[in-house]
């Protein structure tokens, strides 16, 4: 069995120990996204033989005589067809300093709840700005849509420098402007990089043509920004993925519970409760990998062994009795509608929260949100594909859910629709819970098969 005495720094190094970074692209059409992408992965050497060998044909095809590195990530015929990003293209590279999943948004209006999609899980975000045209619409959207989904990092890329002479001026002024924007909502930090995708200035290597900017190229920033935070800072959540009963000879009274640590630490001799019953334990033991622990910290997969025989299936979250968070079947959240149909009030959902999948009701649209000023539209009725609004959802089982703001991992939910299990809504739970109570079923409640409640 592993030592007890591991530290906080131990933690830390274990977590970074293979450092990956997840980051999303975004910005208005035509700003050059793909080209960023296609020369990240070109100059970085990312790029197979036999994939810059197509994209040389596909280019030659089109009369152009040198590879148009945006075909390395318009994979879609559409998409190579009009020259815009329709779908997110994800993409998986590494350099000798960091691994790498890059998530290429669209920029149209009508492709947001996209952007949604691929920044959901990243660390970073790239907003790109033609520099001929400086902040636009759209920028302002994108900038809104990773505050929203608190995007830790935010590079703003002011490309097509060689389109107006590399003037520095035309850079600060465009840095400035965004810089003040993003900050007023609250992005923690933002990196302003300027850059031209399709000469290669600034992306991997220096460009020889800006002496005036002294800063990071966009792959040095991306391979030194820090995203390896200390999991013992974060309270511990353990959503219940399976219960492991072996029943055999050999482990005739094993009773574990399988899943993955969605944040924090847990160990050994730790006090838990499990929610949503409420029902109190110890940590008995841990297994991973085959192998009993002392410790376990976020992300790992593990199966935790509790002191005592009580009752904890899938969908259950196990969390130090001190730092639990609270029980409701109120959900308010701010969320944005993916799906093409609308959500309209009364509408009969199921909520998917970590491993945990209940049914629910839309009890109100308070508001939806002006991307375009923040201003919040009052009382709309529904929301429509690419909407970002408000919500109150009502549950039939009372859910263990953090603020967005504290966790993404379990302040984060899916609205699903019954009938066929298409994704409706993608949500982001708020700070304001209803009061946890000792009875479970609220006053009007009626069976499982029912909805009234």
């Amino acid at each position: 069995m592993s030592t007890t005495n591991t530290t906080r720094a131990d933690l830390t190094v274990e977590a970074g120990a293979t450092s990956l970074l997840r980051f999303a692209t975004a910005g208005s059409v035509d700003d050059g996204k793909s080209t960023l992408v296609g020369r990240l992965l070109h100059d970085s050497k990312s790029v197979l033989a036999d994939q810059l060998e197509a994209v040389e044909h596909a280019s030659r095809n089109r009369g152009q005589e040198a590879p148009d590195l945006a075909l390395l990530t318009d994979g879609l015929r559409a998409e190579r067809e009009q020259g815009i990003t329709i779908d997110v293209a994800y993409r998986y590279f590494a350099t000798p300093r960091r691994r790498f999943i890059l998530a290429d948004t669209p920029g149209h209006v009508q492709y947001t709840r996209n952007m949604v999609t691929g920044a959901s899980t990243a660390e970073l975000a790239v907003v790109l700005v033609d520099a001929r045209n400086g902040v636009v619409e759209q920028t302002r959207r994108h900038a809104a849509v990773a505050a929203l989904l608190r995007v830790p990092h935010v590079v703003l890329a002011v490309n097509k420098m060689d389109l107006v002479d590399y003037q520095e001026s035309v850079f600060a002024a465009i840095a400035e402007e965004f810089t003040a924007y993003a900050g007023s909502l609250g992005v923690p930090e933002i990196t302003a990089i300027p850059i031209s995708a399709l000469a290669g200035d600034n992306v991997v290597t220096p460009s020889a043509t800006m002496d005036w900017y002294g800063g990071p190229t966009v792959l040095e920033h991306l391979e030194t920004v820090p995203v390896v935070a200390d999991p013992s800072d974060d309270p511990a959540r353990f959503p219940v993925q399976y219960v492991i009963r072996p029943q055999t000879a050999e482990h005739p009274d094993y009773r574990g519970y399988a899943g993955q640590i969605a944040s924090g630490v847990l160990r050994v001799g730790d006090a838990v409760t499990v929610l949503p019953s409420g029902r109190t334990s110890t940590v008995e033991g841990i297994d991973a990998l085959g192998q009993s622990v002392d410790v376990a910290w976020a992300p790992q997969s593990v199966t935790l062994r509790l002191a005592d025989d009580i009752d904890v299936s899938r969908g259950d979250l196990i969390a130090p009795a001190a730092t639990a968070p609270s029980v409701t079947q109120d959900v308010e959240a701010t969320v944005c509608h993916v799906a093409d149909r609308p959500l309209a009030v009364g509408q009969r959902v199921l909520l998917k929260h970590t491993t945990r999948t209940v049914k629910a009701i839309v009890k109100e649209i308070p508001s939806r949100l002006t991307l375009d000023d923040l201003s919040q539209h009052p009382a709309p009725g529904e929301l429509v594909a690419n909407d970002i609004g408000r919500i109150v959802v009502r549950t039939a089982a009372p859910l263990a859910l953090d603020a967005y703001a504290d966790s993404r991992r379990t302040g984060s939910f899916l609205l699903i629709d019954p009938s066929d299990g298409t994704t409706l809504t993608a949500g982001m739970a708020g700070t304001a819970f209803a009061e946890a109570t000792a009875d479970p079923a609220p006053e009007g409640a009626t069976d499982d098969e029912g909805w009234d409640f």
